[in-house]
């Protein structure tokens, strides 16, 4: 009920409401086109992957946007962001209908494969370009109080959209590998979500041009772009709530990418057999939606404590539940207890990213905040990548290790100590003062009218 408070209390801002259709549309998009990747990269029955092909493809697919990310940020500090959201998933959907183009020959020559991943590295490069951009034009649809809360239900209300799309995907793909080849039942779901692109760009045309900032606008010269960069690190470091919140997450995301890996190579290596395909991609679709369960539940439970307990110290609980979590049940390997594990750190992680979320939103200026989320999605990236090359150094082929989980949990907890002792002192409660009146006001009022 809290949750849909908060979310009634967001929701009478009609910018907010055309924003999040905006958000809603594209990651159910990113979601079904996940699928369709997963299924063709990684369930060919002609291929068993291990963590090194895993890491391959995320640095493919995530580092070249590492190395433009200080460019496009200082984009969203001076292009339109309205625009940004309808150009970049224009250009997306080319980009997918030409990996549908792709897929249907059926062919898997170097050729082929060369092409399929240079278009796969620049729908998904531009895919955190637009999520960076989605996130730097929130503060113009809300009030500045409602940065918490705003941080709560978007980020989940955007993911259960991804695992909408996600679910729809695995479900479509499993009936159509029942009665197509699997080339053509890839190329189905690429298909599909080059029309939700589309779709996502008509929604960002309802929404004014310079409505979504930024404020102010500079040159558009390329050679700001180092300049620009060198302004949002050193603001990150004087404020030192946002900066040490984007270190905290980095830290963080590195151990649940290298779970998040060894998951996959449980459920495609251990569990099932090469040419077991279809159920293998049914139980990691059943592993995504847990999980994103979990984020939902982050979102509800989130403000509620944080406008108890403080951000400090919701964030410092959530990693130390993580480094228990990891062990008990994380460490025994059935579908259950995997599930399980998956759905509980599903609501930690989540928990720390809204924390995080907000600390860069209240704590870092409007013309520096492209570049700041950009720098966010980069450390995001780095991580992930970094995350899949050291399962594959410590992991082995099946993602079995109960020493190395161990050495997780360990981490976990280290980094909550660490964040404990650098922020005290600090005040990240910026952008919640007033965020448990309001909810408890649209409470008052409901009750009111009823």
């Amino acid at each position: 009920m809290e949750w849909i408070r908060a979310l009634r209390l967001l929701w009478r801002h009609g910018y907010f409401r055309k924003l999040m259709a905006v958000r809603i549309a594209t990651q159910s998009c990113d979601g079904l086109l996940q699928v369709a990747l997963a299924s063709y990269v990684l369930f060919s029955p002609e291929r068993q992957p291990d963590a090194g092909s895993i890491a391959a493809v995320l640095a493919i697919t995530l580092l070249p946007f590492s190395v433009l990310g200080p460019f496009v940020g200082v984009i969203l500090d001076r292009w339109s962001r309205r625009q940004v959201l309808v150009v970049v998933d224009l250009i997306r959907a080319v980009l997918v209908l030409g990996l549908a183009a792709l897929v249907a020959t059926g062919l898997r020559t170097g050729s082929v494969e060369a092409l399929f991943y240079g278009g796969v590295l620049l729908a998904m490069s531009l895919n955190r370009f637009l999520l960076a951009a989605l996130s730097a034009a929130l503060p113009h649809t809300i009030e500045p109080t409602e940065y918490m809360v705003a941080n709560s239900v978007v980020p989940t209300v955007g993911p259960a959209g991804a695992l909408v799309g996600a679910a729809l995907g695995t479900l479509l793909r499993l009936v159509l590998g029942s009665q197509v080849p699997s080339f053509a039942a890839d190329a189905t779901l690429f298909i599909v979500a080059c029309g939700g692109y589309v779709l996502s760009a008509c929604l960002a045309l309802r929404i004014p041009r310079d409505q979504l900032g930024p404020d102010e606008r500079g040159t558009r010269s390329a050679r700001d772009v180092i300049a620009g960069l060198a302004v949002a690190l050193r603001h990150l470091r004087e404020r030192r709530a946002a900066g040490i919140g984007l270190l905290t997450i980095g830290l963080q995301r590195l151990i649940f990418g290298v779970v998040t890996v060894a998951t996959i190579l449980i459920f495609r290596n251990h569990f099932h057999s090469i040419d077991d395909v279809n159920p293998a991609i049914a139980d990691l679709g059943l592993f995504a939606v847990i999980t994103g369960a979990g984020f939902v539940v982050a979102a509800a439970i989130t403000p509620l404590i944080t406008a108890r307990a403080g951000v400090r110290a919701w964030v410092v609980a959530a990693l130390l539940l993580s480094a228990v979590l990891q062990v008990f049940p994380g460490a025994i390997y059935t579908k259950v207890t995997l599930m399980i594990a998956a759905f509980l750190l599903g609501v930690t992680a989540q928990s720390v990213k809204i924390c995080v979320d907000t600390l860069v939103q209240a704590h870092v200026d409007d013309d520096v905040k492209g570049r700041a989320f950009v720098i966010y999605d980069m450390i995001f990236n780095v991580a992930l990548v970094a995350a899949a090359c050291i399962t594959a150094l410590i992991m082995p082929p099946d993602g079995r290790s109960v020493p190395v989980l161990i050495g997780l949990a360990a981490c976990y907890a280290l980094i909550g100590v660490a964040f404990l002792i650098v922020t005290r002192g600090l005040d990240l409660n910026a952008g919640t003062e007033s965020m448990r009146e309001a909810i408890d006001d649209e409470a008052a009022a409901e009750e009111h009218r009823g």
